[in-house]
């Protein structure tokens, strides 16, 4: 696809429903007793695709313009499927439901696309067959074979929101208290969600506790905009001239702001107004105007409040005067593709000065960009962070397989091009 160019971009925006979010209020509501309503859902191909695994375990999902309702069936609730569940390119999907197959009283067998099938899954089976799980495979498709669950004390090697969650969901079967001590904070969304749901869950600073066999009770959720969609504007916003950008009901969870420091510390011009709180979750709106930005270093901590946006954040790299040193991302080889190949890869092509190494990359910002015929990867955030590149760079640009951004953000380029008008 060749990517039209707009002139500026102006105007007030709401991005979808939050990725992260949208997945466990399904996963949650169909293992607690009563009605989940779930508003601002986000309908991208990973959600949906947890929609479809729980279904075939006998749940009742509507899904509505206006919300979703889950008809939730409680802990134990959840029926042996009749097929393989096909968890498409979500690794979220495929990585929460082993810690929540894991206790069942039936087998499952779980795969996903080719992406997924190359994806680690041993950093998940791992924690879980010392609580008595027995998963066959280290990668998709994983058969999953339901056993009585202990709990464990388990120190995390990751910062890893995925790998945390899977536990806990695990302690939900458990016998005893199931205890997660991680090395940085990781996105704390299951414990706030669980927390307002019922379950005995308790968090210590890097600590997190759950004990099993808890009623869980239904909610209402309003999911947040997700602030890894919100990025792809507020980087637009910054980097292209004549422009300001307002991105409403943005979640700014502390475990997600990453780039909201990082725009601080290259000196974005940046409003956040309107703060509250929906669902124990910090909502805010986001202005973001032409900035003239400068490099910074990203590392240590504030990875994993940012690990998703490193594609986006680069672009803002290439356009800032001076150098970013990006480090400690070691993680981003395990996303859909390879992340910091592709990103090195790819900026190359238009005459970016990006140097790969071992954790992330080097930018020496500030130099011209040219137009190029760049490769998605068959990576939504690789596709969109692109497609906001070439909005500044001189001459045209193509990107192939541009329908992966369904993934996450449906509707983006239709959201560029009216922001441009």
């Amino acid at each position: 696809m060749i990517i039209k160019k707009i002139p500026f971009a102006r105007g007030e925006i709401t991005v979808p429903g939050d990725k992260s979010i949208s997945h466990r209020a399904v996963m949650l509501g169909s293992i607690c007793s009563g009605t989940t309503e779930i508003y601002n859902f986000l309908s991208g191909a990973d959600c949906l695709a947890t929609i479809d695994c729980f279904r075939k375990m006998g749940i009742d999902i509507s899904v509505s313009e206006e919300k979703i309702i889950v008809f939730g069936k409680g802990l134990k609730g959840l029926s042996k499927p009749e097929q393989v569940l096909y968890t498409a390119n979500s690794g979220t999907t495929t990585r929460l439901l082993c810690g929540l197959l894991a206790g069942q009283d039936f087998d499952t067998v779980i795969t996903g696309d080719e992406s997924i099938q190359k994806r680690p899954m041993r950093r998940v089976t791992e924690p879980l067959s010392l609580m008595g799980a027995r998963i066959d495979g280290d990668f998709c498709p994983l058969s999953i074979k339901g056993s009585p669950l202990h709990a464990i004390t388990y120190n995390m090697s990751i910062a890893s929101a995925q790998v945390k969650t899977a536990i806990l969901l695990a302690g939900l079967y458990a016998e005893g208290t199931t205890v997660v001590n991680e090395i940085e904070k990781s996105r704390d969304h299951t414990e706030l969600m669980l927390s307002a749901m019922g379950a005995d869950i308790r968090t210590n600073g890097l600590s997190v506790s759950i004990s099993g066999a808890r009623k869980l009770q239904a909610q209402k959720f309003e999911v947040c905009s997700d602030i890894s969609s919100a990025a792809f504007f507020m980087v637009l916003g910054a980097i292209m001239p004549n422009s300001e950008i307002t991105l409403k009901n943005v979640g700014i969870n502390g475990t997600r702001t990453g780039i909201i420091d990082v725009f601080r510390a290259m000196g974005a011009n940046m409003r956040i107004e309107n703060i509250r709180v929906i669902n124990n979750e910090p909502v805010a709106d986001i202005t973001v105007s032409t900035s003239d930005l400068k490099g910074t270093a990203i590392s240590g901590d504030m990875i994993p409040r940012l690990i998703d946006e490193i594609p986006i954040i680069a672009v803002a790299a290439a356009f800032a005067s001076g150098k970013t040193v990006i480090k400690n991302a070691e993680e981003l080889k395990v996303k859909e593709t390879n992340r910091i190949r592709a990103i090195v890869d790819e900026f190359k092509k238009c005459g970016i000065d990006i140097t790969e190494t071992d954790d992330g990359m080097i930018i020496n910002g500030g130099k011209p960009v040219f137009g190029a015929d760049f490769k998605s990867y068959n990576d939504h955030r690789m596709a969109m962070s692109l497609a906001v590149l070439a909005q500044m760079a001189d001459g045209e640009s193509s990107i192939d397989n541009i329908s992966c951004v369904d993934v996450s953000f449906p509707g983006f380029f239709d959201v560029l091009y009216k922001i441009g008008k």
